[in-house]
């Protein structure tokens, strides 16, 4: 068993509609996780970085998104932070990838826009033209040459930008974002475990005879009467018996062993369970608490993201496995970070934000 204690979420977190959907099926240019047939090629113009189906994504969009995330991540955490490493690649790598698969996100989901026939009304696209023109203003001639900004490519990408958040909002708009306390809600229990198999030389696990079965059980009836005595702390048999290396689980419905969570979840405060018959073997289970309010709101966020992520990922996936997808390896490969004390631009994010809010739930 996994230690499922859960912390609180932030109450503030950048917040967009491609970061909400990174962790779905399509993670990367390079990489077939749901289907879509991949095309590695170098028959496409050098400024061209990928195509998927007909939409294509050029240099300076790249570059527009990846120096605003680098100058993002250099104004929190300083310049030194590119000389982390994470799983073998460097901060660098990771956010290059992040960067493609963001811009690959928003050119499906606009492909998928045109099939369901929805557009920006002429409200969206004014707001389009107003969020190009605050960035583009914002620039300094050496980020609008290094950058190769143009004003139709800002309104071009932020119309993207925006359709896509449209898309997703109508995939998910049905959502029922009503959760209960009691599906929500979070508790915390000890347990004492016995286990019921042994393990072999290759580390696979060996359920236990009858014979032995049935002794592990009398065990655990003699630990649950020293329980239930009062002359030994729950802490002390813990100690004493139990086979797991973890005394505590915090948890909420769905996250455990179906038999194991039915009788934590009917005691009370300070009860005991009877012999709890598991997978792996005997559980005693203490209950430590049975509700948790700043536990249990952070929980209603997350199932709501759990359900938005479901719903979205049915029709989204299925869109997906439609697409062929070709990444000019060449250019993508030449693609880096822009170091020049001039070229300090991070606020594309911020401005689609300002004209663009992230709708309150």
């Amino acid at each position: 068993m996994r230690n499922h204690t859960r912390k609180g979420i932030p109450k503030k977190v950048w917040i967009s509609l491609v970061m909400c959907i990174l962790m779905l099926a399509l993670a990367s240019c390079g990489k077939n996780e749901s289907g879509t047939t991949i095309v590695l090629t170098t028959g496409m113009t050098k400024d061209e970085i990928f195509r998927i189906d007909d939409k294509k994504c050029l240099l300076p969009e790249i570059m527009i998104y990846l120096v605003n995330t680098q100058n993002q991540y250099e104004r929190v955490y300083g310049e030194e932070i590119w000389q982390t490493e994470f799983e073998g690649m460097t901060l660098e790598e990771n956010i290059k990838e992040m960067v493609l698969a963001r811009m690959a996100q928003i050119k499906t989901l606009n492909l998928l826009a045109e099939s369901k026939n929805i557009t920006l009304n002429a409200s969206e696209i004014n707001k389009v033209e107003q969020a190009a023109e605050e960035y583009y203003q914002s620039l300094n001639e050496t980020e609008r040459e290094v950058l190769h900004v143009e004003p139709e490519l800002l309104e071009q990408m932020y119309a993207e930008y925006a359709l896509a958040q449209k898309v997703y909002y109508s995939i998910i708009g049905d959502i029922d974002m009503e959760i209960s306390d009691d599906e929500a809600r979070t508790i915390t229990v000890q347990h004492i475990w016995i286990k019921t198999f042994a393990m072999d030389g290759r580390g696979e696990k060996i359920p236990y005879t009858e014979q032995a079965k049935e002794a592990a059980y009398a065990r655990a009836e003699e630990i649950l009467a020293m329980a239930n005595s009062g002359e030994y702390s729950f802490e002390s048999l813990i100690a004493q018996y139990s086979d797991d290396s973890e005394s505590t689980y915090s948890f909420r419905k769905g996250e455990m062993e179906a038999v194991f969570e039915e009788a934590a979840f009917n005691l009370g405060n300070d009860e005991i369970s009877g012999i709890v018959e598991g997978k792996h073997g005997y559980h005693i289970i203490k209950c430590i608490s049975t509700f948790n309010r700043e536990e249990t709101d952070s929980n209603k966020l997350l199932i709501v993201e759990e359900r938005k992520k479901e719903v979205f990922s049915e029709e989204y996936d299925v869109f997906v496995d439609t697409l062929t997808r070709k990444l000019n390896e060449e250019a993508w490969s030449e693609v880096s970070f822009v170091h020049e004390e001039a070229v300090t631009t991070n606020s594309f994010f911020d401005v689609y934000e300002r004209w663009f809010p992230v709708e309150k739930e």
